[in-house]
């Protein structure tokens, strides 16, 4: 009895030891050689491709993967994003569409590596490259410098990222290959010593794998830190690509690059931007011929929900605000289906693929479809449901507002005499639209340049209303540094300075909540409405703003982003991940149609639909 009590305890001891190991992580070296990346020992090829958490639903993230994997891509490349990772300062959010590390654990399951880019700028086209608005709130902080308030407030970032990311590393048994320092600091300035400060701060929180730095050819020599694996952004002629790499790292490899353009981000006003997929094709294959690894920006773009698009600015040219769609002209469109280019990209790694490889089928694409009309059911006027406003004599920033995105309402009140006079608002940031008593008489608009308005203030006591939204801060250059929103000077009629300003915010930061009784809807007010979408089948969707304004849409309590019938996007991807059969709730903020009542989703994205400059301006 002794014997067999014996027996079964050792058969149970080595079953129980067996299972332990194989629950353990199958741990990797990855190393640098002097022309490839070395897993293992033996030559790894990246071939890669960016997609970003943040643009992506979260019950997605995995089919997105699955199409990754069946294109052909061994790696994925993500941003990290101070900006939703730390809203307020102190707030670190690292749940649902935020989870950066279940986004990383996802892929590792699915067989895919990873590169990291926590920077902690990213450009993006996203709001403030990245960085959250309250560091514009710290006196004297400077972005991307030595300046003591921002590496401060940088380490503290770094470091909770650190606690979320470093232990994924593949030298801890996760799958990050790789984690890039800084972003395309070349362009920026060439400080070696605040890059070492980043290097410092990287390896302190944790990031004790390898460390690398991504710049343009023209500026590599400005953002590399020696010591570091240098990769280019941009370039993809080998000869060119491997000449570039070698100059600033002692005549050695191996060759990445970073950022390979399949594609292009859109703008407010200004034509879809597309890349022919056949040319594509061919200088992917001449890359992939050369043995250089490679990370495609953008793989897949997504859509940048909500307010958190960015925008270019610089000296002679104008404002120009990213759409919410970032489609990109990627292999894997918005929706997350292949494209024509995909197809190419997949023949062309499956060309270069070790003798009797094949890759994983496709996945079947998703089926958009038309839906019912939604049925609108309440309307609310915005300006009849003020919050408690702010009071200042002179108007105040989104910042000094501690508001980060949305709209503030600006009013004041002065005693008209009946005549015109000039009302000129001092680098409005960014669309005002006025009202005198209540009645609209214009709008403002950055990106053309426009901050003055002739205007008749009638006799007697006038309210002077200025909705003021913030359409993206700038995300790349010089003047990041630069990037207040709202009124940020002063407000001027005949050249004299109003004052005594009430201020009501509104940030959006959830789903508006209405009233559930009509409100009359007033001619040219922005107006909110509520409505019912109805379904007896889920799936992807567009819903079709073509006859409306300038606005947003909440669904369900996701804001899908912006719309403007500027185009060049006219509609607004419904994800399938966010519908349910049955009644989904929808809310519409229009800003310069507010009698429009009609909207439904259609089964294809309108894209690339752009209003005349004449048609803008009206």
């Amino acid at each position: 009895m002794k014997v067999r009590s014996v027996l079964l305890f050792l058969f149970l001891f080595f079953v129980s030891a067996a299972f332990l190991q194989a629950q353990q992580p199958i741990k990797h070296t990855f190393a640098l050689g002097d022309s490839v990346f070395l897993l293992d020992g033996k030559p790894l090829q990246m071939i890669s491709g960016e997609m970003h958490y943040t643009r992506i639903p979260r019950a997605a993230w995995r089919s997105r993967m699955e199409m990754a994997k069946a294109m052909g891509l061994n790696t994925i490349s993500t941003y990290v994003f101070w900006n939703e990772q730390e809203p307020q300062p102190g707030h670190f959010d690292f749940t649902g569409n935020r989870d950066i590390a279940a986004f990383v654990r996802m892929a590792q399951q699915e067989g895919l590596w990873v590169i990291i880019r926590p920077s902690p700028y990213v450009c993006a086209e996203w709001e403030f490259g990245g960085y959250p608005y309250w560091l514009q709130n710290i006196p004297g902080l400077v972005v991307r410098s030595k300046e003591p308030h921002y590496m401060a407030a940088y380490k503290e970032y770094i470091d909770a990222v650190g606690k979320q990311l470093a232990p994924l590393q593949i030298n801890h048994g996760g799958n990050i290959l790789m984690v890039q320092v800084e972003n395309e600091y070349g362009f920026y300035s060439n400080d070696k010593e605040y890059l070492a400060m980043n290097r410092d701060m990287f390896r302190k929180a944790g990031f004790d794998g390898i460390l690398y730095t991504c710049d343009p050819a023209t500026v590599i020599e400005n953002g590399h830190l020696p010591g570091l694996l240098p990769a280019v952004n941009g370039l993809d002629n080998p000869s060119k690509v491997k000449q570039v790499i070698r100059s600033v790292n002692q005549g050695k490899g191996p060759y990445f690059i970073s950022e390979w353009y399949p594609g292009w981000f859109d703008w407010w006003g200004a034509p879809h931007h597309t890349v022919g997929a056949e040319a594509s094709a061919a200088r992917l294959d001449s890359v992939l011929a050369a043995g250089i690894s490679i990370n495609m920006y953008m793989f897949h773009g997504g859509t940048t929900r909500g307010f958190m698009n960015g925008a270019n600015y610089k000296d002679g040219t104008p404002y120009e605000p990213e759409i919410s769609s970032y489609d990109y002209d990627a292999p894997l469109d918005e929706a997350g289906n292949p494209t024509k280019k995909f197809y190419a990209f997949r023949a062309i790694i499956q060309k270069h693929l070790p003798k009797g490889a094949v890759l994983p089928a496709v996945p079947p694409a998703k089926k958009a479809v038309p839906t019912p009309w939604i049925h609108f059911t309440t309307a609310q006027n915005l300006m009849s449901a003020l919050p408690v406003p702010i009071l200042n004599p002179s108007p105040l920033t989104f910042e000094q507002l501690h508001q980060a995105y949305g709209f503030v309402l600006y009013r004041t009140v002065l005693n008209g005499d009946g005549t015109q006079g000039i009302l000129k608002i001092d680098q409005l940031r960014d669309y005002g639209i006025l009202f005198i008593n209540g009645k609209r008489v214009g709008t403002l608009d950055r990106r053309l340049n426009q901050d003055s308005l002739a205007v008749i203030m009638p006799k007697g006591k006038v309210v002077l209303d200025i909705l003021v939204e913030n359409l993206g801060r700038i995300n790349f250059g010089p003047y990041l540094l630069h990037n207040h929103k709202g009124i940020t000077h002063e407000v001027l009629f005949k050249e004299k300075e109003l004052m005594g300003w009430q201020m009501y915010r509104f940030p959006f930061q959830a789903m508006p909540l209405l009233k559930s009784t009509n409100s009359p809807v007033i001619p040219n007010q922005p107006l909110l409405r509520k409505g019912t979408l109805t379904l007896s089948q889920v799936g992807d969707t567009y819903l079709d703003m073509e006859e409306w304004g300038k606005g947003c849409v909440w669904v369900n309590g996701h804001n899908l982003g912006r719309y403007w019938s500027v185009g060049p996007q006219q509609t607004l991807y419904l994800p399938a991940e966010w519908l349910h059969k049955g009644n989904n709730e929808v809310v519409v903020l229009e800003l310069n149609h507010p009698t429009q009542t009609k909207l439904r989703g259609i089964a294809q994205p309108i894209l690339n639909h752009v209003l005349t400059n004449t048609q803008q301006k009206r």
